[in-house]
C-alpha cells in the first residue's frame, strides 16, 4: 500500500494518514460531514464546478477527533464551531449547513464534465441528479461505494497526483503494471492486511480532478486522457471516462501504509 488518504468533509480537501479502520461503511474519519445548500437541498459537491469548486479550497483534518477546517486565507474553523455555517457561507457565496448525517436520498448535482472542460467551468450545462452512497451503509457522504482506490500505474500514466482524484487507497504497482488494471478487477477480493475487500466497479471520473486543489493548478488531462482511453458504462448512462475502482469491505479492520496488497481470482 503506498498511501492512505481521507477526506473528513466531501470536496474539500484531506488528509494522509498512516492507517485507516475500514468497515461496511468506509474509511472511518472519510466524507463523514458534507455541506446542504438551502436553497436545493443539494449536497455541494464541486462535480458542480461553478457552484462548489471553492470548496477544494479548504482543507479538513481530522487527526485530532475532532474536525478543524483551514481556509483559504489561512484561518481555521471548527467542525462544531457555531459560526462554522457562516464562515462557510460567506466563502462559497451560497448559504449552506454543515451536516454530519446524511438525508435519507441524499443528492448532487453533477453537471456533464466533458461539457464542462469543453465550454468552460462557469458555463450552464446540463447534468445528471445523483443520488448518493447508494452502496454504502450508514451516514457517510461517499459518492457511490464505501472505499475508493487507484494504481500508481495509473497515477503514473495520467501524469497526475493521486489527491486530484481524492482515493482512500493508492496501490503501488510494478513498473510492468498496466494503467487502469483496475478495472479488470471488477467482481474480485482483494486482500489488504487483515482486511478483505471486492472490487464493486470502475470509478467513473467527474470534473474535479481538472480542478484547482489548493495550490495545485488545473489539470485537464485528468479527464480527457481516461476519457480517451478507458471508458466503461457503470451505470446505464454510456460508457464513461474511468480511472480506479470502488470497493465495498467484506471484512473490516486497520489497513496500514506498506501492507502487502493481493488481487484475488
Amino acid at each position: 500500500m503506498e498511501s492512505l488518504r481521507r477526506y473528513p468533509v466531501k470536496s474539500m480537501l484531506g488528509e494522509s494518514v498512516d492507517s485507516l479502520f475500514v468497515d461496511e461503511g468506509g474509511a472511518e474519519g472519510d466524507r463523514r460531514l458534507a455541506l446542504i445548500d438551502t436553497e436545493t437541498g443539494h449536497v455541494a459537491s464541486a462535480k458542480h464546478a461553478r457552484l462548489w469548486r471553492g470548496l477544494l479550497k479548504c482543507t479538513a483534518h481530522a487527526g485530532t477527533g475532532r474536525v478543524n477546517i483551514e481556509l483559504p486565507d489561512g484561518t481555521s474553523v471548527a467542525a462544531d464551531d457555531p459560526g462554522v455555517d457562516d464562515a462557510l457561507s460567506r466563502l462559497l457565496g451560497r448559504t449552506v449547513r454543515l451536516v454530519r448525517q446524511r438525508p435519507d436520498g441524499a443528492t448532487l448535482e453533477r453537471p456533464d464534465p466533458e461539457k464542462l472542460l469543453e465550454l468552460g467551468l462557469d458555463a450552464e450545462v446540463d447534468g445528471r441528479i445523483l443520488k448518493i452512497a447508494q452502496a454504502t451503509p450508514g451516514d457517510s457522504f461517499t459518492d457511490e461505494a464505501p472505499l475508493h482506490a487507484i494504481t500508481t500505474a495509473t497515477l503514473d500514466h495520467i501524469g497526475v497526483e493521486a489527491l486530484r482524484y481524492r482515493p482512500n487507497l493508492v496501490i503501488a504497482t510494478p513498473s510492468s503494471y498496466p494503467p487502469y488494471g483496475e478495472s479488470d478487477w471488477i467482481g474480485r477480493a482483494i486482500v489488504v492486511g487483515e482486511v478483505r475487500l471486492r472490487v464493486l466497479t470502475a470509478t467513473s471520473r467527474c470534473v474535479v480532478p481538472t480542478l484547482e486543489h489548493g495550490p495545485l493548478p488545473r489539470a485537464p488531462q485528468a479527464l480527457r486522457t481516461p476519457a480517451a482511453e478507458n471508458r466503461w458504462d457503470t451505470g446505464g448512462h454510456g460508457p464513461q471516462p474511468c480511472a480506479g475502482a470502488y470497493l465495498e469491505v467484506l471484512a473490516e479492520g486497520v489497513i496500514r501504509v506498506g501492507d502487502r496488497v493481493t488481487i484475488g481470482s
